[in-house]
This record gives structure tokens, C-alpha cells and sequence, in this order.
């Protein structure tokens, strides 16, 4: 899309009339990218006067660090106003449709890059496969499902005419091309507002030929995700903001996208509605909540434009919001933000004097209660902009992007990197004379390192395999536990009141069981894998040590961080007895004895809880084996261009002593690790 310069296409505004803290908030993360760009400057100077094998280790470094890209994950109910935010978050205020339709279940995520200009370079859009697609038309989703195990008949017959609907209107959009769009993807070099609409948001009106101007929708009931890449103003640093669809829809399609987005992402922005904040409908929304730690997670109130008193009405849906947290066993001490995208997108689109009047008055309102001397300079835009709740919303996200995963990352680059860089070192210090025997000692030092790297990974294989085995075992106890209480007392309620009384039983106890279990799990895993690094880099400074002596002694080898696990957001998922309605409670009624009544429970209990525990036994156990794993194999690998680079240097003879009086050389060498230390210390 090209742009004048004096104006911006996207939101029609004049540059002198945009607002000029639209980056306010993100400091934290700007920091981050300047001392980021001062280790990556560091890396290659160092790169520069390093030998191949150490290069390769420092290019590793130098991809991990440029491929750093922090994701925020936006989730709330449909129309809580996610999109919108996204795209104030954005600085781009048309960016997205913010009117999706609910059947859509697409998740959106914009990939920002800073830059002065906005140029949107790329755009990727991915299809259901065969097997999410079968899944809703064969057994109506994951709410069809619960239908059919608990005998609702009439029920699963309604969701299947609707599916029969989807699936007729996507045979008449999309035709032959249906069958064969599955599990594809459509790539782009470029996009633009039509091109979104034609992937994600739905609609009767398109032409016959692709590429017309009418195709809103084409592709929207099969198109699973969506990848946009952007340049963007505000952002100081990359950054990918994943927009959601609502939690709350028909067939739990979305429940399951939902659950991955949030597994992919270590911050979520839960968005909800300021004038139903956490309602009933939102247990979907608690059940995912409350399997995450505090710090992975931000309540933004959205939509305080829409209260006729802020000022009085904010601090009394707080309350609210924390003690719905509190009763259901949410993060603790989340923080909770109040704002409105509204106020927000019209500031950027320079449309203050268009406000509703209503919304004016709520600004009004606010604004009363809200401003300071702090806020005296401020322009009316920046003013708003402040109001808004965009720039406490940035700086939340950076703060914890930064402490949570941007430090740490820069710790470990440097502490990875002055191991090759003092590597470095000693290889050029390292003199061996002569060929044979040296070789030979060469030789049995490098069989034996990749006899500590065998064994130690063995070994953490084992324990890894160990560890997680006992919480399966752990797990399934619980689970069976659960299910023992609870048909213990589904009969003893037919006993005492019978079949006609409704009955329900709260599915929480399997939940925090479950979530017990992972947690003792990860803290045995993180201990044994610690542990092991530890072990690994002892057992590889005394083979350097032994193989040559004291020229390796200033080796600065750090132990490597274990890589944190991530929540149990599988537990999230909906079962059957999260469900009060009389379509599943009624089931048993349909059936005589109280026995079978048992029988028919157990069954329904295990259909139910089988995908999460999948999720939880098998999926998210191996992501974190293959996690543990795959650290200490980085350490290894490290290792080996270190013990590769000395092999080299001691080959090379007296052309050693060029490269030592090489001033300049070692002069470059000696500056960057004093940066790499900066970090480390």
C-alpha cells in the first residue's frame, strides 16, 4: 500500500495532528532494544576475530537474539472489543476489522517491526486440516460431542443443521477448490483491508472470479490462522500481538485455537466488557485464567467509554472482577487495567470532534477523577491518549516482557557468548609441538567429550522420562479419583432425592488435582535438569583442563539456564459437567438402574476428560522433555566448536604467534567481552 507523505492512508489523519505519545508505556522495552542491538554489536565484533568453529557458535547466538519476538495474547468473549485494541496497540486504528462475525475462528496475529514508515510486506493465511474440519462436520465439534455422549439427540441434531448450513455456503463459495484448500496456506507479498475481510470475516456478497472486489468471507469458515507482517511506529522493538476470537461460540471451535494461542505466548491481555466484566458466560474464561500464573496474565476492562459514570463505577467493577477471580480460584493479584480502544482509535484516526456524546460525557467523567499535575502539558490528543488506558496497558506488557523474557534472554546470549569468547582465547594460547603425539592426545580428548555428551544426555533423557511417567501416574490416580467421588455421589444423590431432582457436580476438584500434580512435576524436572547442567559443565571443564592444561584455565563456562515450563492451559478446557444446562444434566434419566446410571457417568467422564489429558499427559509433557533436552544439547554443541577451535589452533603451529601479535585483533576481542561481561554481572 503506498502512502503520501503528509498523510497516513490508513486512518486518514494528518501527521501534525497525530498524537505524539503513542509509544508511551513502551520504554521498558526500548531499553531492552538498545542494549539488545549493544550485545548483537558485540557478537559481531567478536564474530570478526573469531575462528570458523567459535563463528558458528556466536552466528547461533546471533539468530537466537535476532529472532527474539515476544507475543501477547488477547482472549475475551466475542464483541468485548479484542480487535479494537489491537489495533490502538498497533497505532493503526482500521488495521483489522473489528466487526467479525462469531463464526469466524481465526487467530490473527500481527508481526510488528519498527520502522518509520508503515509497510505491510507479508501476509499468510492457514486452513483447517482434514481432521479439524471432519471433527466439526462428522461430530459437530467438541459441544456436539458432549451431546452425543450424554444422548441429547435433539440438541446435536440442531448443532448438525448448522454445521450442514456452514458447510453448504462454504461449498458454494469455494466450490472445487473446498476439498483441496485443507490443511494449505495462501501466502502473500502484501495485504490490504479486502484482503483480510476475504479470510476472516464472513459475508454473502463476492464475485464469481477470486480477486474481485466483493469477496468478503471467500475463505472465512475454513481459514484457521492468520499471520500479518508489518512495520509499525509505536513498537520499539519486534513484537506479535494475537488477536483471538471469543471465547463463547457455538461448536468450541474456538476453545481449542484459543488454548494454543495462549500455549504459544508467555503474556496474556484478557479484554473484557466494562459492562459485563467476568459474567457466567465468561467461565470458559476463568477455567483458562486460573491455570495461569499471575505474571502471564493482564485483565484489561475495556469499553469504560460505555459507563455513564466512570469515575464511580470502575472501582466497583474491580471489586467485582477480583472477587469473581478469588471465588474461582483465579491468578492471584492480577493486575487489572480500566481503558477503552474507542477513545483510543479515535485518537488515532484524528476523530475527537466525532465522539459520541455519550462517550464524550463518560471522557468527561474520567477525566475528572483521572488527571493530575502530571498531565498538565499534555495536548488534547495525548491527553485522551493517556486516557485511554493504552500507555499503563504498554507498560505493564513491557515491563514484564523485559523482566520475564528479554532479560533473561540477554543473560544467557552473553553468558553463552564469553564462554566462546574466552574459548577463543585460549585457543590461540594453546601450543602444541609437534604431530603425533599431539594428535593423538587430540584425538582421545575429543572421543571422550562426545562420551560426556552421550552420557549426560542419556542420563537426562532417562530422568526426564522417569519424572514425567510418575506424573502420568499421578495424573490418572487423580482422574480416577475424581471419577470415583463423583459417581459416589451422582448415586447417592438418586438415593436421597431421585431421578426428577437436577443434579450438578463441580468439575474444579479434578482441575486443581491435576494442576497439582504438573506443578510437583515441572519442579522435579527443572531440579534434575539443573542438576545435570551443572554435572555437564564440571565433567567438560576438567576434560579441557586435562586435555590442555592450564592454557584453557580462563574458559568462563556458565551453567545453562533451565528453560521455564509453561502453564497447564489445557486444563482450560470445557467438559460436560461445566454445563448446567438440562440437555446433558437430564441424561441419565434416560436410563434405568442406578448402576448403569454409574456405568453411563464413568463413560461420559472419560470422553470428556480425554482430550485434556492427552493435552496434558502426553503433549505439553514432551514439549518440556524436548525443552530440557535440547538446552543442554546447545551447551554441548557450543562446547564442541570450542574444543574443534583449539584443535585447529594446535595444529596451526607457529602461526600462532601472528595471531597474538595481532594488537588490534585481540584489542577488538578484549572490547566486546567486556560488553558480553556487562550483561552477565
Amino acid at each position: 500500500m503506498n502512502m503520501e507523505t503528509q498523510i497516513e492512508s490508513a486512518t486518514d489523519i494528518h501527521a501534525s495532528a497525530r498524537p505524539t505519545n503513542l509509544n508511551a508505556g513502551l520504554e521498558p522495552l526500548l531499553d531492552f532494544a538498545r542494549k539488545s542491538q549493544r550485545l548483537e554489536t558485540a557478537l559481531s565484533a567478536l564474530s570478526a576475530v573469531s575462528g570458523m568453529r567459535v563463528q558458528r557458535s556466536l552466528s547461533r547466538l546471533q539468530s537466537e537474539l535476532s529472532s527474539f519476538e515476544p507475543s501477547v495474547t488477547l482472549l475475551g468473549q466475542v464483541k468485548s472489543g479484542k480487535t479494537s485494541l489491537v489495533n490502538a496497540m498497533a497505532g493503526w486504528a482500521d488495521l483489522l476489522p473489528s466487526d467479525v462475525n462469531p463464526w469466524t475462528s481465526v487467530v490473527t496475529s500481527l508481526h510488528l517491526t519498527p520502522g518509520d514508515a508503515r509497510i505491510e510486506n507479508k501476509a499468510c493465511f492457514q486452513f483447517m486440516t482434514e481432521a479439524e474440519w471432519d471433527r466439526l462436520l462428522t461430530k459437530g465439534g467438541r459441544i456436539g460431542e458432549m451431546a452425543g455422549r450424554a444422548g441429547a439427540s435433539s440438541e446435536l441434531q440442531k448443532i448438525r443443521t448448522q454445521i450442514e448450513e456452514m458447510r453448504e455456503r462454504s461449498r458454494q463459495r469455494l466450490g472445487r477448490k473446498f476439498e483441496l484448500l485443507m490443511g494449505q496456506k495462501h501466502e502473500y507479498g502484501y495485504f490490504d483491508k479486502n484482503l483480510i475481510e476475504r479470510y476472516i470475516c464472513l459475508g454473502d456478497d463476492f464475485d464469481e472470479e477470486e480477486g474481485g472486489v466483493g469477496e468478503q468471507g471467500r475463505f472465512a469458515d475454513i481459514t484457521r490462522a492468520a499471520d500479518l507482517y508489518l512495520n509499525c511506529q509505536s513498537v520499539p522493538h519486534r513484537l506479535c500481538l494475537r488477536d483471538t476470537p471469543g471465547v463463547n461460540d457455538t461448536f468450541m471451535m474456538r476453545e481449542q485455537i484459543t488454548i494454543q494461542a495462549i500455549r504459544d505466548s508467555r503474556l496474556c491481555v484478557v479484554v473484557l466488557s466494562a459492562g459485563q466484566a467476568l459474567t457466567s458466560v465468561d467461565m470458559g474464561l476463568i477455567r483458562m485464567l486460573s491455570n495461569l500464573k499471575s505474571r502471564e496474565v493482564v485483565i484489561f476492562v475495556n469499553r469504560i467509554d460505555e459507563l455513564a459514570a466512570p469515575a464511580i463505577q470502575i472501582p466497583e467493577i474491580e471489586a467485582s472482577v477480583r472477587q469473581t477471580l478469588d471465588s474461582h480460584h483465579g491468578p492471584e493479584d492480577a493486575t487489572v487495567l480500566f481503558g477503552s480502544a474507542y477513545w483510543a482509535n479515535k485518537v488515532l484516526t484524528g476523530g475527537l470532534e466525532d465522539m459520541d456524546k455519550a462517550s464524550s460525557a463518560a471522557l468527561l467523567n474520567w477525566a475528572e477523577a483521572s488527571v493530575n499535575s502530571s498531565h498538565a502539558d499534555l495536548s488534547a490528543q495525548n491527553m485522551v491518549w493517556e486516557l485511554s488506558g493504552l500507555p499503563a496497558l504498554n507498560r505493564v506488557v513491557a515491563d514484564r516482557i523485559v523482566t520475564d523474557l528479554g532479560a533473561p534472554l540477554l543473560a544467557r546470549v552473553a553468558g553463552s557468548a564469553v564462554t566462546a569468547a574466552t574459548g577463543q582465547q585460549a585457543a590461540d594460547a594453546v601450543r602444541v609441538q609437534g604431530e603425533g603425539g599431539a594428535q593423538a592426545g587430540l584425538h582421545d580428548t575429543r572421543a571422550a567429550f562426545e562420551n560426556i555428551c552421550k552420557s549426560h544426555l542419556d542420563a537426562l533423557e532417562a530422568e526426564t522420562a522417569q519424572i514425567l511417567d510418575a506424573f502420568r501416574d499421578r495424573a490418572d490416580r487423580a482422574h480416577a479419583t475424581f471419577t470415583d467421588r463423583a459417581t459416589h455421589a451422582l448415586i447417592e444423590h438418586l438415593e436421597k432425592w431421585g431421578e426428577d431432582c437436577h443434579w450438578e457436580y463441580d468439575p474444579a476438584g479434578l482441575r486443581m488435582l491435576l494442576r497439582s500434580a504438573y506443578s510437583v512435576m515441572t519442579s522435579r524436572l527443572q531440579a534434575a535438569a539443573q542438576a545435570r547442567y551443572k554435572a555437564a559443565v564440571q565433567d567438560v571443564a576438567e576434560l579441557l583442563y586435562d586435555g590442555f592444561g592450564a592454557a584453557v584455565e580462563g574458559i568462563q563456562l556458565s551453567i545453562p539456564e533451565v528453560p521455564p515450563a509453561s502453564s497447564p492451559i489445557a486444563l482450560g478446557q470445557a467438559i460436560a459437567l461445566d454445563f448446567n444446562d438440562s440437555w446433558w444434566a437430564a441424561w441419565w434419566r434416560r436410563t434405568r438402574g442406578y448402576q448403569a446410571f454409574a456405568k453411563r457417568f464413568r463413560s461420559l467422564i472419560a470422553g470428556e476428560t480425554e482430550d485434556f489429558m492427552t493435552q496434558l499427559k502426553f503433549v505439553q509433557t514432551a514439549d518440556a522433555g524436548t525443552a530440557v533436552l535440547a538446552r543442554l544439547q546447545g551447551f554441548f554443541d557450543d562446547q564442541r566448536d570450542i574444543l574443534m577451535e583449539i584443535a585447529d589452533h594446535s595444529r596451526c603451529g607457529d602461526d600462532i604467534q601472528g595471531l597474538i601479535a595481532d594488537d588490534s585483533r585481540r584489542t577488538q576481542a578484549n572490547d566486546a567481552l567486556q560488553t558480553l561481561r556487562s550483561f552477565t554481572e
